[in-house]
């Protein structure tokens, strides 16, 4: 299963959640699942809903990343929520595929992860 995993601030317009998700999955393949924080799924929902795919809310804290943002980690215990949150969706054994990458305005972060087995 390959998950991108989206963290994001509150007012992040769908269109740049929509085209940094393009962009990841350019990279990455096409996902089957969106993941974020618990508390975010509800401004995922229209993107998932376009996309077809369900949209996940998982824990984070203590999930280890590639990449780090001091931030991020006082924040919500893990170095990347969009990190943790595919890796924590997609399930033990997964990796990262498409690391970390940040939305032109800033707004957001995605990356993809895959479930043991699958192909990149």
């Amino acid at each position: 299963m390959r998950v991108a995993g989206l963290g994001y601030r509150s007012g992040t317009p769908l269109s740049s959640l929509s085209a940094l998700l393009a962009k990841a999955e350019a990279k990455g393949g096409q996902v089957h699942a969106l993941a974020t924080l618990p508390e975010k799924v509800a401004g995922l929902q229209a993107l998932g809903r376009a996309r077809g795919v369900p949209v996940l809310g998982v824990a984070v804290a203590g999930v280890p990343t590639p990449t780090q943002s001091p931030r991020i980690q006082a924040q919500h215990g893990t170095g990347s929520v969009a990190e943790a949150a595919a890796l924590a969706a997609a399930g033990p054994g997964a990796r990262i595929t498409v690391a970390r990458i940040t939305a032109p305005d800033g707004m957001a972060t995605c990356a993809i992860a895959e479930s043991k087995g699958q192909d990149a």
